[in-house]
């Protein structure tokens, strides 16, 4: 640091400055400034990506990976079941997500999105997938 600064001082590109105490605090300022920037950064990078998990795509693509390496679905199967569990988690998210749990309107809803999916898993997976699937939603 002390070789950068006696360089900038004989090339004189601050000779407005009256020592090297000043061109230390500036060169402080400057390096300052500038880990605040990499800091903030990072840090709406992080909050981004932590935002990115919570989204219905995200939750349902994961669930999908899962049953189809437990279920061994075949690509059209996988489809549907993403489709599936995307519709359900954005019916979860808006009608009964952060609600009492009690109120009967969310209790009523939860029954009809519950039962949409078992629906469209029950015409999507083979009557053992199916059956294996509603062991696995069991326990």
């Amino acid at each position: 640091m002390a070789q950068f600064l006696d360089i900038i001082l004989e090339i004189g590109y601050f000779s407005n400055l009256k020592n090297n105490k000043q061109m230390k605090n500036l060169i402080t300022g400057i390096a300052f400034a500038f880990a605040m920037v990499l800091s903030i950064q990072t840090t709406t990078a992080q909050t981004k990506l932590s935002q990115d998990q919570d989204r219905p795509e995200v939750i349902a693509k994961q669930q999908t990976a899962e049953l189809t390496e437990q279920l061994s679905l075949n690509g059209e199967q996988s489809r549907a079941v993403f489709r599936a569990l995307v519709a359900n988690e954005i019916n979860y998210k808006k009608h009964v997500n952060g609600k009492k749990a009690s109120d009967p309107t969310v209790v009523a809803s939860k029954k009809k999105f519950d039962s949409s999916l078992d629906e469209n898993m029950k015409k999507t997976l083979t009557k053992e997938q199916y059956e294996s699937w509603v062991k696995m939603k069991k326990g």
